[in-house]
């Protein structure tokens, strides 16, 4: 076949490298630390839900932008949590996960040449949105060598101009774990006012806190709701990645309509009967959010102790579930032949830090983990990375 058959814009990304750990941590039998999905069920009481819905009628198409139910119980969620009042007929759209949520975004909102900001190291979805979108993206780096990963306002200021159309911020962060400090998204919101800039803020991880962080909603600062899209998910809060729920919330009837509109003819619509689900999850009580914090910190604290017994230097994250770890003490290699040696020799999938920035070689020393597994499955790999230290 010759190469004029396919699209310029797919020839500029390739497919996922955290999907293509997973494979090959079940091709070598490895334990995957790459993908970030958990190993253990989800709330019955959201099984239990999901089961009356197939079983109560809901397995036609629901409405293209979201079951009514579903977005009221959104709307209650996102007023109490975020404090942010949206209107559930006009300013939420029900999406197949926070990626498409993030995909119809792009497309509905930017246009072929506009830049968008992202902070970096970045998900790694981030790259192909901006290119089947058109956008350019712009970079500005966190430190890793500093706890609270901060950025510099000065290189974030630099990057803003007249053809700015968006900015992404991930709090908390993959793969860093860093949870944006209110007074660095007041200096975002005071950037997007001047510049007439579109926020879009990606808060799947807006309940995974630890150490008395605390999680600010973009959208919740002066004069950005309507100029905010916020897009999260039930995959990881509520551990139900394979059910692709997801949604994006503006406080502007323009945006949320092109929003609609792209969506629609991305995926029509998410399953029907999770969506009946989602109303359950979304009324869980607070103690359910805390429960799931603190079994969080204690994986988290488990495998920062495993890998710094090898040999790691591991970054601190204060939310999500990944630890960006340097493992210059252990190899010369670079991230993506060391990562190959981690899932075949050793064991154990991780994914290269390489893959998380615009230059791969800021990433070259990092690979990052992903800790949403049974503190037993988080044992073993403990005892596997341990083979690591025998080999230096």
């Amino acid at each position: 076949m010759t190469a004029n058959r396919t699209a310029q814009r797919v020839s500029v990304f390739q497919e996922s490298v955290i999907r293509e750990m997973t494979r090959l941590a079940q091709q070598h039998g490895g334990i995957n630390l790459a993908q970030g999905f958990p190993d253990f069920d989800p709330p019955q009481e959201l099984l239990a839900a999901a089961q009356r819905a197939l079983a109560e009628g809901y397995n036609q198409y629901a409405i293209t932008w979201g079951a009514p139910d579903l977005r009221q119980a959104l709307a209650e969620k996102l007023e109490r949590y975020n404090g942010v009042r949206y209107d559930p007929d006009h300013h939420l759209t029900v999406t197949c996960g926070a990626t498409e949520a993030m995909m119809a975004t792009m497309l509905a909102l930017v246009n072929p040449g506009d830049e968008v900001v992202v902070f970096e190291p970045f998900y790694e979805n981030y790259g192909p949105d901006a290119a089947l979108s058109g956008a350019r993206l712009r970079y500005v780096t966190l430190d890793l060598s500093r706890p609270d990963f901060p950025y510099d306002p000065g290189e974030l200021e630099r990057v803003f101009n007249r053809n700015t159309k968006a900015i992404v911020v991930n709090t908390p962060h993959n793969p860093t774990g860093k949870v944006f400090r209110r007074a660095e998204l007041e200096h975002i919101a005071d950037l997007c006012r001047h510049y007439d800039v579109l926020a879009v803020t990606d808060e799947v991880y807006e309940h995974i806190l630890y150490d008395g962080a605390q999680h600010v909603s973009l959208a919740s600062l002066p004069g950005m709701a309507e100029r905010t899209v916020t897009i999260s998910s039930m995959s990881k809060t509520y551990s139900v990645t394979g059910w692709r729920v997801g949604w994006a919330a503006v406080a502007d009837d323009a945006v949320a309509g092109a929003i609609r509109k792209a969506h629609d003819f991305l995926t029509v619509g998410a399953a029907a009967p999770l969506q009946q689900a989602g109303v359950v999850a979304l009324r869980f009580p607070d103690r359910y959010y805390r429960e799931m914090a603190r079994s969080y910190q204690r994986k988290r604290d488990l495998l920062l102790g495993a890998l710094r017994e090898v040999g790691f230097r591991p970054t601190v994250p204060k939310g999500a579930y990944y630890i960006m770890a340097d493992f210059t003490a252990l190899s010369e290699e670079d991230d993506v032949t060391f990562a190959l040696r981690l899932v075949r020799e050793v064991g154990v999938a991780a994914v290269p830090g390489s893959s998380f920035f615009h230059d791969p070689s800021l990433g070259r020393r990092y690979v990052r983990f992903a800790y949403p597994k049974r503190e037993e499955t988080l044992e073993e790999a403990a005892r596997r990375l341990a083979r690591l230290a025998e080999r230096v």
